[in-house]
Order: structure tokens, then C-alpha cells, then sequence
């Protein structure tokens, strides 16, 4: 038999790959083992090329083979035999099969793990991976005006608020991600920074890697930065040579590779395009249009930042990473904090219920709206684990966010990116924005066209020494500047089509405070004297919070507050009245409590008293569906004295208890009005805050029978229900009676719906100056106490 050779044949060839990855047996190992110098045998054998007799049986025997059922002897019957087997769609999968074997390991390496900023050790991405979802209609490639994208800031008129812009609002409902990716065999996903784009591919990988995803594909993940710096030295490597020189590390033949190519079996991520240097871009571009044009039966999924996209692909379908949804968020929240938490996940849960709890207050909206990012949610996550709370000054969670987009995350992943304007460096970069958000903040614009923005940008630019003060070349560098600061930080964003916002309103009000605090003119600051004119504008209440907490000296701010608190009621004799009133009042109540919190309890109360009774004439009242409409407001009665006072309780001292879960959970809401205003009654009759206290206690007895025939039932909500339904219209009109006479025979304050507006306005004004007073840690305990003893009275 010497002299004969063998080759193994198709099926052989593929067992012994697999034969080869169980034993984790690289070429040069199984050369050793058979005794060969070097691996060229080996490569013949596994390429289905023949080799000697001796050796053909001692690979064999080595990967525990029969060496009888796989060789072939050598002829030219039986080359051409294996030529056209190698064609068999059958023998196709099976070398996919044998070289998603080989390439296993490496895959799982590169793709299973996520290193957080904020974390010394990486995390499972199945451990902390959310669902994708991506909007196919991208929102900057609409035709819309300004009027039209406002409609999603949901503008509140009556209570001077908004919530944030949603430009998912203007698309069409978001997909899966994932559907995307088996929908279309060549895509391109964008994004924003931090939205995900690099976590959705190592996601797609590690799901075709365990057979979930395109189990019928060999996956094949590519940083492109990391292909560009790999071949910088070299003369220039194609994209096709840098992914064979890859699998040859893993045995993969380049026979092999160029089959799996030919017959479209690659599914190959290329991750962010945006991160290769401008230098290289037309390069890299290139190669993936070649790559994916001559292969063109392989999927392709390419990431991109939005703004950095311009080269379109030919036959790539173009989608957006949608933001999370408060879902996602909460979903989120629930794997960190359980990750985290490694060996008490119940203690992981119950740290993600209060964080979600906590995120859906009202003085955490900003947090909220910057939570449907996911690199900023992390932050907050991170944040919220070392104390179970948000920090009391929210700008530094803003600064440290803000730290992430401009610096630490392309600092993070090496990445190097080229300044459009070299003139502007960081610092000047903030200083711009901070004037941006100032300017356009002030006149109300949380949308603005490019054209706006651009002359901002010249404004700031002309300021610096150097500048080109040309008007073209002004707007070829305000332009440069702007797509540079969107496409490195994502701060500034294309909503539409030349119209832009700040990517979060949030940043926006950060970036307006900052201004506001930095501007001197000699030893005053004319910034803080305007921003306290805006001291009864709900949308400025972040502002005045954000500025006390970066100021050194809030003093001036604090008082130049107070004076416009002052205002409010100085037109008005009749308030002015109303308060002198609650300030003769509150040194007859003895407490071991701040007289400054005992007045703003007694304040709320009379003025919460005075609104429920008005609610008495409204000819409606009696309806059955009046209280569904109704817009019945918890009393006021108990935020401003906890934050004055944290020991705060003369209201459990009175019985203020408002437990309303049953009135709210079985839809009650009439009976829930009466036990408000039953407590409010009650409480301001033992106060004696009533013009008139006699008539307000003859209300109370009066109130008090109408309760007898509800007390029975009172542990029984279900029975209450069922009271209620059968009797709500005519113990409802009762009700009604006995308010209407005491509002016509008694003396109230009366107040006018302006004057109303006009009290609301002082106390919640001076609620927010307390939050001013709270969150600032500069404020010497002396000046504190000084503005506490001003507060509601004259």
C-alpha cells in the first residue's frame, strides 16, 4: 500500500473539525501529536485534500475516527466526486455546522460581557440586556415645522408645564429590534449615543451564536475602529482578508471561509462606523460597500451614530434605536439592581421597586426624562445604589451625565474623535452651550430651526480671539460646530429636518442654570435678579433649584426670591389681610414646632377650606358623574411644613388623616371629596381658622351626622360600595344642602377665582424657596434662619 494516499471525505472532513473542538485541538496541536513537523498535512486533510496512507490514519486515530469510514482513496473518479459533493447544500451546512463549532468560544469571548462605567468587573449581557425596539420611520428625515413637532411637548396651559419632547411621537409605533433583524438581510441601525446600538449587536451575536437567531449563519462581529488601528501598519488589508486572517486563528480555512461566502452563510455586525477616523472613513466605507455588494446573499447589519451618518448604503434598509419606554426602564432597573445585589436578589428587587417608586416623583421628572437612555439610566442606577435615594442636588447627576457624552464615553471605548472646529475646545464648548440653553430657554424655545441655532453658535464664536468674523465663514464654522457637538455628545439633536433641541430638556435647564450662576458684572449678578422675576413660572422651577445648588453664595438669590414672593400680594388688600390673619393666628396654637411650618399648615388648610366649600355652588355637584370630572386636589396642607420642619405632626395631632385607597380603588370618588373635606373641617374647627369659628364648628356636627350611616361600613369597602351605589344621589344632594347654607349664612373669605390664583401662587412660591433653601449646601444656618422667619407672613 506505500505510496497510496487518502483524502477524507465530506462528512469526514466535518467530523473531524468537530472532533477537533471537543478536544480543543488547534492545527499546530494536532501536528505535534501526530508527529509531524509542521501543519501543512493537517490543512490538507481538513481541506479534503489527500495525504499520505501513514498519516492519513494517524490523524484519524488521534481524533478517535475510523480512518475506513471516511477515506476516500485517491483518483480522478473521486476528485471530481468530491467536487460536486462540495456543491451539496447538505455538505454547505455542515461545514456552517463545523465552523460555528470552531468559532464558538471566540464569539462568546468578544460578545457576552458589558463593562459598565460605573463597575470594576463586567456584567452578563443576557444578564442585563432589555429588548431593543427601533423605529423604521426616522424622525430627522420628516418635512415638519416647529408647530407641528411642539404638539409633543404636551403643553399644559393651565398649570404652565410641560413634559419632555418624544420625537418617537412623530414615527410610526416602534418593532423589536430583533424583528428588524430578521425582516431585512441588510441593515443599518442608528442612533444616539448611548441608545444601545453596540449592546443590540453583541446581542445578535451571542443569540446566532446559541442557535436563537439565525442559527443557519456563522456570526462574525467586527469593532470597525479595531479593523482600522489592526491594519494601520500594514499596506491596505481588504475587510474580506481581515475576516479570513480572523477565522484562520480558529482553524477555519480559507477555502472554507470563501464557500461560507459564496453561499451567503456569514452573518456579519460591524460595529460603529461613526467611531472610524475621518482619515480612514472613505477607506473603511469602501470596503464594506465592496464586501457587501460582491457577497451579496450575507447579512450585514452595520451600526452608526445619526449624526455621523452620510454614506448610504445600496440595498440597506435604515432604522432608528427607539428611546425606552417606561417599561423598558423599569425592566432595566430590575437586572441591575438584581445583578448588583449578586447573592440577595430579593434585596436587588426591592432596591429596583423604590428606584422605579422614587423615579415617578414629580421632583425627579429631569431624572425621569433622562432615564430613556440607556447609558444615562445606568448613571442613575448607579447613583441610586449607594443610597436608595437621588442625590438632593440633581445637577450632580446632570454634570456627571454630562461628563459621560462629552468625555468619559468615547474615552471609555478608545475612541479618538476629530474636531470639526479646532479653535473650540472643550471648555469653550460648554460655555457655548450654557449660552444656548440661556438664550433659548429664556424665549421659551425648546425647539429651534438651524438657522437659529447657527446664529447662537457665531455669536459665541465671534467672542474668541482668532475667529474668521467673515459672515460665510461664520456659518461654514457655526455649522461645523454644531454637526460636531451632535455627533460627538449627542447634546444638540436633529428633531426634523433643520429643526433641533437639546436631546433632553433636562441639559437644557442644566446648561440655562450655569449661565445664569456664571455671569458677573463686578460684584453682582444681574442673571439672578431677572431669574427671580420668573419665580411663578412652573417651567423655571428647575432652574431656581439647579442655581441654588451651584451657587457659593445663594444668598442674594434667596432673598431677591423672597422680594418677589412679596410682590405677588402687595396689590391686594384683602390677601394681605388673609395673611396677617394666619400670622395672629399661629402664636395662639402652642407647639414644639417652627412657627414659620405652623403658619404654612394653617395657611393651606384655610385656603384648601375656602375651595372645598366653593365647590358647593357649582350647580353640578349633585350629578352623578360631577365627581369624575371633578378635579379634586389633595390639600396642601402638609408639603411645605415637613420641609421646614422635618418633626412636622400637629396634623396627626388633629386627626388629618387622609387614608383615601378604598375611595380611589373602588371608584368612589364622592365619598372620597366628603372625607377630605370632612378632615379639612374638622381640623381647621379645632384651629378655629374660620372667620366666624361658631358656624365652621355647627358645620362639623352637621357633617357628622351625615357620616352615621357610612361609620358601620367603614371596614368593609365592599359594603361601602354598596351603600354608595344605592344611596349616593340622595345622601349626595343632603351633602350639597347642608354646604350651600352654611356657604350663603356664613362670612367667608370669598375669594375671587384671581385671588385664588393669586394665594396659590405666594404659597407655592414660597414652597419653592424653601426647596431652594433645602438643596443648597452653602447657605450658612444663620441666613437660613433669618429667610424661614419672613416666610408667609407680612
Amino acid at each position: 500500500m506505500a505510496g497510496r494516499s487518502f483524502y477524507a471525505s465530506p462528512t469526514g472532513v466535518v467530523k473531524a473539525r468537530e472532533s477537533m473542538a471537543r478536544k480543543r485541538l488547534t492545527q499546530e496541536l494536532l501536528a505535534k501529536a501526530v508527529g509531524l513537523k509542521t501543519r501543512q498535512s493537517i490543512g490538507r486533510f481538513l481541506s479534503g485534500k489527500a495525504v499520505d496512507r501513514r498519516v492519513f490514519i494517524e490523524i484519524c486515530f488521534q481524533l478517535g475516527l475510523n480512518w475506513q469510514e471516511i477515506a476516500v482513496e485517491r483518483n480522478p473518479s473521486t476528485l471530481a466526486q468530491m467536487t460536486r459533493s462540495q456543491e451539496n447544500p447538505m455538505d454547505i451546512d455542515a461545514l456552517v455546522k463545523s465552523a460555528r463549532s470552531q468559532y464558538h468560544d471566540k464569539i462568546e469571548a468578544q460578545c457576552s460581557t458589558l463593562q459598565l462605567l460605573d463597575l470594576p468587573q463586567p456584567l452578563y449581557l443576557t444578564d442585563i440586556y432589555v429588548d431593543a425596539y427601533i423605529l423604521e420611520d426616522i424622525p430627522n428625515r420628516h418635512w415638519l415645522e416647529i408647530p407641528d413637532l411642539l404638539d409633543s411637548f404636551h403643553l399644559n396651559a393651565d398649570s404652565d408645564t410641560f413634559a419632555p419632547f418624544h420625537p418617537d411621537s412623530i414615527s410610526r409605533e416602534p418593532v423589536l429590534a430583533i424583528e428588524a433583524a430578521i425582516k431585512y438581510s441588510k441593515l443599518m441601525v442608528l442612533g444616539k449615543p448611548g441608545t444601545g446600538k453596540s449592546t443590540f449587536l453583541k446581542f445578535l451575536a451571542l443569540q446566532c451564536n446559541r442557535g436563537i437567531f439565525q442559527s443557519h449563519l456563522l456570526p462574525i462581529y467586527i469593532e470597525l475602529k479595531d479593523f482600522v488601528q489592526d491594519t494601520k501598519d500594514c499596506q491596505e488589508i481588504s475587510l474580506e482578508t481581515y475576516i479570513l486572517q480572523e477565522l484562520d486563528l480558529y482553524d477555519i480555512l480559507q477555502s472554507d471561509f470563501h464557500d461560507l461566502l459564496r453561499h451567503g452563510k456569514l452573518l456579519i455586525l460591524l460595529d460603529g462606523l461613526d467611531e472610524v477616523p475621518e482619515s480612514d472613513r472613505d477607506y473603511v466605507i469602501k470596503e464594506i460597500r465592496r464586501l457587501s455588494q460582491r457577497y451579496y446573499h450575507n447579512q450585514f447589519i452595520i451600526t452608526c451614530r445619526r449624526a455621523a451618518h452620510f454614506y448610504r448604503f445600496q440595498g440597506f434598509t435604515e432604522v432608528e434605536i427607539a428611546d425606552f419606554t417606561s417599561e423598558q426602564i423599569s425592566a432595566l432597573a430590575h437586572k441591575y439592581f438584581v445583578v448588583i445585589s449578586r447573592d440577595n436578589p430579593e434585596g436587588g428587587l426591592a432596591k429596583a421597586s423604590q428606584f422605579i417608586q422614587q423615579l415617578e416623583y414629580p421632583e425627579n421628572r429631569q431624572i425621569r426624562e433622562l432615564a430613556n437612555t440607556p447609558l444615562l439610566l445606568n448613571l442613575a442606577c448607579s447613583i441610586f445604589q449607594a443610597k436608595a435615594s437621588f442625590p438632593a442636588q440633581h445637577a450632580k447627576l446632570y454634570e456627571e451625565g454630562l461628563e459621560i457624552l462629552l468625555v468619559k464615553w468615547d474615552r471609555s471605548k478608545g475612541v479618538i474623535r476629530d474636531e470639526a472646529y479646532q479653535n473650540l475646545s472643550l471648555v469653550h464648548k460648554i460655555k457655548l452651550l450654557n449660552q444656548v440653553g440661556a438664550k433659548t430657554f429664556a424665549t421659551e424655545d425648546y425647539l429651534f430651526e438651524q438657522s437659529q441655532i447657527q446664529q447662537h453658535i457665531a455669536d459665541y464664536l465671534c467672542q474668541l480671539p482668532d475667529t474668521e468674523k467673515d459672515p460665510v465663514a461664520l456659518q461654514i464654522n457655526s455649522e461645523a460646530v454644531l454637526k460636531s457637538i451632535e455627533r460627538q455628545h449627542g447634546l444638540l439633536v436633529e428633531r426634523s429636518r433643520r429643526i433641533y433641541s437639546f436631546s433632553h430638556l433636562t441639559f437644557q435647564e442644566y446648561f440655562t442654570a450655569k449661565h445664569i450662576t456664571t455671569t458677573n458684572d463686578g460684584d453682582r449678578n444681574p442673571a439672578l435678579a431677572q431669574l427671580a422675576t420668573h419665580i411663578t413660572r412652573k417651567h423655571w422651577r428647575e432652574i431656581f433649584l439647579l442655581a441654588a445648588g451651584m451657587l457659593r453664595q445663594p444668598d442674594d438669590l434667596m432673598w431677591l426670591m423672597k422680594q418677589e414672593i412679596d410682590r405677588i400680594l402687595s396689590h391686594d388688600q384683602k390677601l394681605q389681610q388673609f395673611i396677617e390673619s394666619i400670622q395672629n393666628k399661629s402664636p395662639s396654637i402652642s407647639t414644639k414646632y417652627k412657627p414659620v411650618a405652623v403658619r404654612a399648615f394653617l395657611f393651606s388648610l384655610a385656603l384648601n377650606l375656602e375651595e372645598y366649600l366653593k365647590i358647593a355652588i357649582n350647580p353640578d355637584s349633585t350629578k352623578s358623574n360631577f365627581w369624575d370630572k371633578s378635579d379634586l386636589k389633595l390639600p396642601h396642607c402638609l408639603p411645605l411644613p415637613l420641609a421646614l420642619d422635618p418633626n412636622f405632626a400637629l396634623h396627626r395631632d388633629l386627626g388629618f388623616n387622609l387614608n383615601l385607597q378604598y375611595y380611589d380603588i373602588y371608584q368612589m370618588p364622592g365619598l372620597k371629596f366628603f372625607h377630605i373635606l370632612d378632615t379639612t373641617v374638622n381640623c381647621a374647627s379645632q384651629l378655629n381658622l374660620a372667620l366666624v369659628p361658631q358656624e365652621l364648628k355647627e358645620l362639623h356636627k352637621s357633617l357628622q351626622k351625615l357620616k352615621l350611616p357610612i361609620t358601620p361600613q367603614s371596614g368593609n369597602p365592599e359594603q361601602i360600595k354598596t351603600w354608595w351605589i344605592k344611596n349616593q344621589a340622595k345622601w349626595t344632594e343632603e351633602l350639597m344642602a347642608i354646604l350651600r347654607k352654611y356657604y350663603h349664612n356664613s362670612q367667608n373669605w370669598n375669594f375671587n377665582p384671581a385671588q385664588t390664583r393669586s394665594l396659590w401662587q405666594y404659597y407655592e412660591a414660597s414652597q419653592l424657596l424653601v426647596e431652594c433653601l433645602n438643596s443648597s449646601y452653602e447657605l450658612k444656618p444663620e441666613a437660613r434662619s433669618r429667610l424661614e422667619e419672613q416666610l408667609l407672613r407680612l
